[in-house]
């Protein structure tokens, strides 16, 4: 059975276009550079030549990887989730019980996951603690830099999402 990955409707379209990107633009640009470094003569020493197979290399393995997440999607529509508790695609706002910050995060794949956007993987330590708790929850995580406690104090839909 094929593992499928969630992923929200944004997140979904972002890698769509990027295998579109790399599948008509920067397939055939590689293309033409390896046929023009071709024609510097000798390949052993032709460093254009190696720079572009190399990247042509780098390309094929992204798309073969991008097809793969795509065909493996399990789209989610985070404007419609539940958000009794956390759970994929919902925004979870925590108190950070050691520093008294307040936190915003939203729960996405690791694909979509970007700290500095307020989005968090829901595989991370951080992610994995919050899924299932409710509203009120004090919640314990095992980070990389020990373990810190969180309380959960709301969780919404994501806003509009495209």
């Amino acid at each position: 059975m094929v593992e499928r990955i969630p992923i929200s409707k944004d997140g979904y379209q972002k890698l769509k276009a990027e295998l579109e990107q790399l599948e008509r633009v920067d397939r055939r640009a590689v293309v033409k550079a390896i046929e023009v470094a071709r024609g510097h003569g000798d390949l052993k020493e032709n460093a254009e030549y190696h720079a572009a197979k190399e990247r042509q290399g780098m390309i094929e393995a992204r798309v073969l990887e991008l097809k793969d997440k795509l065909g493996r999607a399990e789209i989610i529509d985070c404007t419609k989730v539940s958000t009794e508790r956390a759970v994929f695609g919902t925004v979870v706002s925590v108190l950070d019980l050691e520093t008294e910050e307040e936190l915003t995060y939203q729960l996405l794949g690791p694909e979509e996951a970007d700290v500095k956007k307020g989005s968090i993987s829901v595989l991370s330590p951080l992610g994995r603690s919050f899924l299932g708790k409710e509203v009120g929850d004090e919640v314990f995580a095992k980070t990389p830099g020990g373990t810190r406690e969180f309380e959960i104090l709301r969780i919404s839909s994501a806003g509009n999402e495209s």
